[in-house]
């Protein structure tokens, strides 16, 4: 499909072009509705659900705590979220090449925030397109004042409450209601990261608008690259659309369906004509769908004439088909994601990482026994205390403590030092593996190995 890659519309001064895209109520417009109420409830209720005592989704960046679905992701477990992340990744992908842009249009926090939120509210304040032009272009009078006045404190509020629960999904839910109830000298950073993402998302909302997804966000860029002519997406049957003009009733079938209205133009929210081909601002909202078959009822033509489409379904009069291409990413998608199932099936409560000190030599020890020191750090990934021992598989094997880890605190980590007593009748080789059994009240939590360094004479 080609490409029409444009310019954000600008006036004859060169200056941004405001949008006041039409609201048309269609079929795509109230399944969007039902997904975005879906969307924020979750979004705001989020950081106070709960599973098994710890939050849904907590992404700590600053002392590197990660909780998705209740379970708790430490630096150790990076490995599972860079695979979690490159599955992601390579969904959207698939997804791009299999439907384009919809993730923009339907799942994208952005979109679903401005025309699902904001939008709404100042449609409800100052009307719809027409009047809201209207007050913008009309003189500074006490009617645009209040509304104005009204409708920026609301953006204000809304975006001091989006504010609030993006912290708490960085900080917990906990720690913003510290921020709330207790003094501000207390949490002056948090004070201050709740007003500056305030700002940042009035601002997004309030004035940079559709230069999110037309001008900063890369994926819209990408999309050239990623869809081809099997791609679904939203687009203009121009074999049936055109040559366009007004509906000639003496002679019905003198042009094509497309009676040249231009509602598919006034409802898109980044501006764009969707009869020009595919473009890099088209966000797949729909919303020219719903409005041109309200038109299509009208007129009592074929519903679809802009619908989902591949290039090749309306040059070939072709179905959907699943290509070589769909198929190997899909196949790539269930190996990310059963990799990633095993690494987490395989993730223990306790993890313990032991590792010989170095530069430390074997000693001999009384008894016939030869000794290495270690190095261990100890994880709790449970919110419950864990009493931890280390017991050597091999009941010949002793342990030495000279920093015993003992108790550890729900969601805490500790070190211990300690030496391996290996006999020297033992020692068959220059390393020995020994295992260790990760033992809290005679339940082996963990089973870890290293190496044993001593000496051996092959004569």
């Amino acid at each position: 499909m080609t490409t029409d890659i444009t310019e954000q519309p600008r006036t004859s001064h060169g200056r941004r072009k405001w949008m006041y895209p039409v609201i048309r109520k269609g079929m795509f417009y109230k399944y969007r509705n039902w997904l975005s109420y879906a969307y924020l409830v979750l979004f705001f209720a989020g950081p106070y659900i709960r599973v098994g005592g710890r939050p849904l989704l907590l992404l700590n960046v600053m002392e590197r705590h990660f909780v998705l679905l209740g379970q708790v992701f430490w630096p150790q477990d990076f490995f599972i979220f860079v695979l979690a992340i490159l599955a992601f990744i390579v969904c959207i992908v698939f997804f791009t090449m299999a439907f384009g842009r919809i993730f923009c249009g339907w799942i994208c926090p952005q979109t679903i925030f401005m025309e699902m939120v904001f939008r709404k509210i100042e449609i409800w304040i100052e009307g719809d397109a027409r009047k809201r032009r209207k007050l913008d272009e009309g003189p500074m009078t006490r009617e645009k004042v209040v509304k104005k006045t009204t409708k920026h404190f609301i953006f204000v509020i809304v975006s001091f409450l989006i504010a609030n629960t993006f912290l708490a999904y960085i900080i917990g839910s906990e720690e913003l209601i510290k921020i709330a109830t207790e003094p501000v000298s207390q949490h002056l950073v948090g004070f201050i990261s709740i007003w500056v993402f305030t700002i940042i998302f009035y601002m997004v909302y309030a004035r940079v608008r559709e230069l999110v997804c037309t001008v900063i966000c890369p994926y819209g860029r990408l999309q050239s690259v990623l869809t081809d002519q099997h791609t679904l997406m939203v687009a203009y049957n121009y074999k049936r659309g055109e040559p366009r003009g007004k509906l000639d009733r003496k002679n019905p079938n003198a042009k094509g369906d497309c009676v040249d209205c231009n509602l598919c133009v006034d409802v898109c929210p980044t501006g764009i004509d969707i009869r020009n081909g595919a473009q890099m601002e088209c966000v797949n909202c729909t919303m020219c769908i719903d409005a041109c078959n309200q038109v299509m009822e009208k007129i009592h033509r074929d519903l679809n004439l802009i619908g989902f489409y591949s290039e090749e379904m309306i040059k070939e009069d072709k179905k959907p088909s699943f290509t070589g291409r769909m198929k190997a990413y899909s196949a790539i998608i269930c190996v990310l994601f059963g990799v990633l199932a095993f690494f987490v099936y395989q993730r223990k409560d306790v993890d313990v990482t032991v590792l010989r000190t170095a530069g430390m030599l074997y000693q001999e020890q009384p008894g016939h026994y030869i000794s290495n020191i270690y190095n261990a750090d100890i994880i709790n990934k449970t919110d419950k205390l864990q009493n931890i021992q280390l017991v050597a598989q091999d009941p010949s094997v002793k342990i030495k403590y000279i920093q015993a880890p003992g108790t550890l605190g729900k969601e805490s980590s500790t070190k211990a030092v300690f030496f391996l007593m290996l006999p020297a009748s033992k020692i068959h080789a220059t390393k020995t593996d020994i295992k260790l059994n990760v033992i809290e009240h005679n339940k082996v939590l963990n089973t870890i190995s290293t190496t044993f360094v001593g000496p051996y004479d092959e004569d």
